[in-house]
């Protein structure tokens, strides 16, 4: 059984991806680093809404930002972060698809 912290910081980030805005970002950013500007095109949201999702994200240690003069570059903080939008993304295919489970190579026990 996960210890009270590691389910309380799960549900956290599991709340703060629950919102389509935030889940089209972090796909944005698993592609490479971007600015504000950048995934306020990419995702078709205003740069102040972008702002708001990426400083939650950042909390949660989703995504990091990496300062170059006055611009800051927002990038996924880590291969957990991919790991995890995949595995909902692919839940959501096989949800919308109808698709029987598999053992594949998306397929992942949980170690303590």
């Amino acid at each position: 059984m996960p210890d009270d912290e590691q389910v309380h910081l799960a549900a956290e980030s599991f709340r703060l991806l629950a919102d389509p805005t935030r889940i089209k970002i972090l796909w944005a950013l698993l592609q490479g680093e971007s600015s504000v500007a950048c995934l306020a095109e990419i995702v078709g949201a205003a740069p102040t809404a972008v702002s708001q999702h990426l400083a939650k994200l950042r909390l949660a240690g989703l995504v990091r930002g990496r300062r170059e003069g006055t611009f800051v570059h927002y990038s996924a903080a880590d291969t957990h972060v991919r790991a995890l939008l995949a595995e909902a993304l692919f839940h959501a295919d096989h949800t919308d698809h109808n698709l029987p489970d598999h053992g594949g190579p998306h397929s992942h026990a949980i170690t303590p």
